[in-house]
């Protein structure tokens, strides 16, 4: 007989590949009339939904390092999250068709009139580009499989061998960490950066991973309330755990705005053409208008609400903050990709709505479909071990 919860799961799964069939239908339509706009607006897709698995991993990491009473609730979300890494690589083989419509450095003829492009062809070019791309999933894929084969370990494990266990998922995530840091880097620079060649900042890799951690954890929230009235976390869940959840978005907020505004400063007063003429693009015309709206709600409103406890305590309230954070990353990623295509006046296409939906429809069914392949809670997580007890019920889900 199923379980409330796998009932719950099954329904969002069949209504996640009922919207991944109509969305990628009509990016099939939408690549047929205007293939330009269909690779940019497939490229933001696929590009925020592998951030959300790629962030997973970032707060897996911390777990496994520091461990905290907040990793208790959503640590097999995030092992389900960065699961769909290795997947996400099959969405990438689209791209190879449209190239030359991402990338300028793509086009031979462009290539062969820029100095500068000419310059950066050893390194921007498409069989490097590939390579290193592989080269990435391979590495994040080889890390999760690790992770995911000692984390469902632990679930059989006696209680002697525990600790030991632990230790191992320990000393993984240690160079794990080092490992997301240089490919993130890299990576950022590859897919988005060189989107415009002759432009580069020095932190884009850290502001594109702190996005990342922050459209992570507000995905984690937001599964979390909608497993919160349903065992087991009904019978563990605190009000002391929603707290943390919301203390580690407020900190992701606050972190992920602040790198923004500090790659702003340092262009704006370092004044150079070559990385000032990125901005100009994203501060003219109704461009202006997406930073004040960014501005507002994913900085300004998050961080007023976020800082009160009865919002932090109460996870259907968290989770529509969460919410907010989440759209508002979105938003944030079409800010950095849209202006490649329309420079002049600001656009917002149809498949803009439409990607982000067929690509997240496919995730979403994968994401369920491996939170079923492991019970919703470690059995012998030490978080679990040591703080889950008979009063451990969740007052704010009543």
């Amino acid at each position: 007989m199923m379980t409330e919860p796998t009932n719950l799961l099954n329904r969002i799964q069949r209504t996640a590949a009922i919207v991944a069939t109509v969305g990628i239908l009509l990016c099939a339509l939408g690549w047929w009339l205007d293939g330009a706009q269909f690779f940019h607006s497939y490229w933001m897709a696929l590009l925020f939904w592998l951030g959300i698995s790629l962030g997973c991993l970032i707060w897996l990491l911390v777990h496994f390092l520091a461990g905290g009473r907040w990793s208790l609730s959503i640590r097999r979300l995030l092992e389900a999250g960065t699961l769909l890494i290795a997947p996400m690589a099959v969405l990438f083989i689209p791209i190879y068709f449209g190239m030359e419509l991402l990338f300028p450095w793509s086009i031979d003829a462009l290539v062969a009139e820029d100095a500068i492009l000419q310059h950066k062809a050893p390194y921007l070019n498409d069989l490097f580009f590939w390579g290193r791309t592989v080269l990435y999933f391979v590495l994040w894929g080889g890390l999760v499989a690790a992770i995911r084969r000692y984390s469902i370990r632990q679930d059989n494990a006696a209680l002697a061998d525990q600790p030991t266990i632990s230790r191992r998922l320990r000393v993984l995530s240690g160079p794990g960490f080092l490992l997301y840091g240089i490919t993130i880097t890299f990576a950022s620079v590859d897919w988005l950066m060189s989107m415009e060649p002759h432009w580069y900042s020095t932190i884009f890799g850290v502001l594109l991973a702190s996005s990342q951690a922050t459209t992570a954890i507000s995905f984690a929230i937001i599964a979390l309330a909608l497993l919160a009235r349903h065992r087991p976390y009904v019978d563990v869940l605190t009000s002391t755990h929603l707290s943390h959840l919301g203390n580690l978005l407020l900190t992701s907020v606050i972190l992920a705005s602040y790198m923004a505004f500090i790659q702003y400063l340092i262009i704006w007063s370092g004044n150079l053409p070559e990385e000032v003429v990125w901005y100009i693009a994203r501060l003219e015309g109704g461009w202006r208008w997406v930073i004040y709206a960014l501005l507002f709600f994913h900085f300004a409103i998050p961080f007023a609400v976020l800082l009160t406890r009865r919002v932090k305590q109460e996870i259907r309230r968290l989770a529509w903050v969460a919410a907010l954070v989440l759209t508002a990353n979105l938003v944030h990623l079409f800010w950095l990709i849209a202006p490649t295509l329309h420079p002049a006046d600001f656009t917002v296409h149809w498949l803009d709505f439409v990607a982000p939906l067929g690509v997240g429809g496919l995730w979403i069914a994968g994401f369920v479909w491996f939170v079923k392949r492991a019970p919703l809670l470690p059995r012998n997580d030490r978080v679990l071990i040591e703080e889950a007890h008979p009063h451990g019920r969740h007052e704010a889900t009543a």
